[in-house]
């Protein structure tokens, strides 16, 4: 990938990560989570994509459009991990 790829790439997934707080709501913790969760999902669905060799939303060499929704899935199962921590420290 090239230098305007991976500023492409930091961009979209802290965009995401950000949005989904804003959304979500929380913490400082939480986006610092939902951050990491994010730019994790994003690289993670751009490898598979490339992986797979296929395409969906490409922005020169960055697949967009399967990174974005490995971010997204990222983030809601970041999400739902703190949510079920959460709901397991309050039975105590």
């Amino acid at each position: 990938m090239t230098t305007p790829a991976y500023l492409i790439s930091i961009i979209l997934s802290t965009l995401y990560g950000s949005a989904f707080h804003l959304y979500m709501g929380g913490t400082s913790n939480k986006l610092i989570l939902y951050l990491i969760a994010s730019w994790m999902g994003f690289a993670i669905g751009h490898n598979i994509s490339s992986s797979t060799e296929t395409s969906l939303y490409a922005i020169g060499p960055l697949n967009a459009g399967m990174a974005t929704i490995g971010s997204i899935l990222a983030l809601v199962f970041s999400h739902w991990l703190v949510q079920n921590n959460n709901s397991n420290n309050t039975d105590i």
